[in-house]
């Protein structure tokens, strides 16, 4: 379940007024109806161009009376949108009870899981900007304020809990466990959590990311002896970018980091992506059909960097949007820095092997592990470093005793 914020923790982008949400859902509803005008357009101008069943569509605007029509239908929507601003902006804003926002938070993490790098580029309020959390609240990495905002409430050690795709922060506590609270105990260490819009490239997150533990490692209150990041999902890839990018750019903190966990982290992409991006090279072969392929290009970026795991901008960059080829650079995790990935499999039996068993019902057990054929993409962890657990799905390694025992202990292990 996720963790409702108290009034006192809310934050800017979770406690944005309903007046502003309603206005942003709003151009979102006039961008859809403008969207599927053109789907429409384009389909009757190949119904009436008689076009072939096979084949590229060369026409996709109708002409004469009809296109008209389309053309009012546009002016029409827009001006629809735009009274409906301006009649929004006059109504005073109402606050959100602390249910509602937690409602609100989980639906616009999933909004921005499939729509964010468009959100973003539009400048929409519903973006989500990237932020380290403690206990809800968004930390100033300010050295003054950050020793304000934890009041003493800082330790030496910190680790910092990255979620996946369409989740958010407060998504780590579920009914049962909450990973983030059981380590600060059992650790003696800081917790915070990132927030992010997880429908950017992930090597956007990720230089991000990296940045943003720069920074709070010059504003800690005190030394940070050791950081440790724990990553779930697409968290996992935004890690190993960050990772990367600290590389390349010689960030200090690189050196303070003690380990990175990965649970349930497709290294190697996931099959839905693949899936869904073969299901737009097969719409694409008829005109009648081609529309529609503009549905599932909606899709963000960040959905389609889990295709085949992109971390790096020179996985993406140039390549074209509908590609087969898995056409990523080998990006090897930091030398000498500890790595542990563990794998959910739906199968009873986790010492079966690999490729018997079943994904934990997004990622394949081999992807997960950081395994692949290819010797140069295989991530350089040891037997003892790579975990199954059993009967689990992909969020149950949120909340399995089974899965917090091993990270527990191999931390444990590497602290001794």
């Amino acid at each position: 379940m996720a963790m409702t914020p108290t009034a006192a923790s809310r934050n800017l982008d979770d406690a944005r007024t309903g007046g502003t949400d309603v206005r942003a859902a709003t151009r979102l509803t006039i961008d859809a109806v403008l969207g599927v005008t053109d789907i429409v357009e384009s389909m009757h101008a190949t119904i009436a161009a008689v076009a072939p069943p096979f084949g590229k569509a060369a026409i996709k605007r109708t002409r004469g009376l009809t296109a008209q029509v389309y053309r009012s239908i546009r002016t029409v929507t827009r001006g629809v949108g735009f009274g409906l601003d301006f009649v929004q902006r006059a109504l005073p804003d109402l606050d959100l009870d602390d249910e509602s926002s937690a409602l609100r938070v989980g639906l616009i993490a999933k909004l921005n899981g499939v729509l964010g790098d468009r959100l973003e580029a539009s400048g929409s309020p519903l973006a989500i900007p990237m932020s380290l959390r403690s206990e809800g609240r968004v930390l100033e990495l300010n050295a003054a304020v950050l020793a304000r905002q934890l009041s003493g409430q800082h330790k030496r050690r910190v680790v910092v809990l990255v979620h996946g795709l369409c989740m958010h922060h407060g998504q780590w506590q579920r009914e049962t466990h909450d990973h983030g609270r059981a380590l600060a105990s059992d650790l003696d260490c800081s917790v915070l959590h990132l927030h992010y819009n997880t429908g950017r490239r992930i090597s956007t997150n990720g230089e991000e990311f990296a940045r943003k533990l720069d920074a709070l490692l010059k504003a800690w209150p005190e030394p940070i002896d050791s950081l440790i990041l724990l990553g779930h999902s697409m968290g996992g890839l935004v890690i190993r970018s960050a990772l990367e990018q600290a590389r390349q750019d010689e960030l200090d903190w690189l050196d303070r980091v003690d380990g990175a966990i990965f649970l349930g982290s497709p290294h190697h992409g996931a099959p839905l992506e693949r899936l869904g991006n073969g299901l737009d090279r097969l719409l694409e072969l008829s005109p009648y059909s081609a529309p529609f392929t503009q549905l599932g290009r909606l899709r963000s970026a960040g959905i389609r960097d889990l295709r085949y795991g992109n971390v790096t901008l020179a996985d993406w960059q140039g390549v074209d949007h509908g590609h087969w080829r898995d056409s990523r650079r080998p990006t090897p995790l930091p030398e000498g820095l500890r790595c542990l990935s563990i794998a959910a499999t739906r199968s009873p039996n986790p010492d079966a092997p690999i490729g018997s068993l079943k994904g934990d019902g997004l990622v394949p057990v081999a992807s997960a592990l950081g395994r692949h054929d290819d010797a140069d993409q295989e991530l350089a962890l040891s037997s003892a470093d790579r975990f199954i657990v059993a009967d689990t799905h992909h969020l149950g390694l949120l909340e399995h005793p089974e899965v917090y025992t091993r990270l527990r202990d191999w931390l444990l292990e590497g602290s001794s």
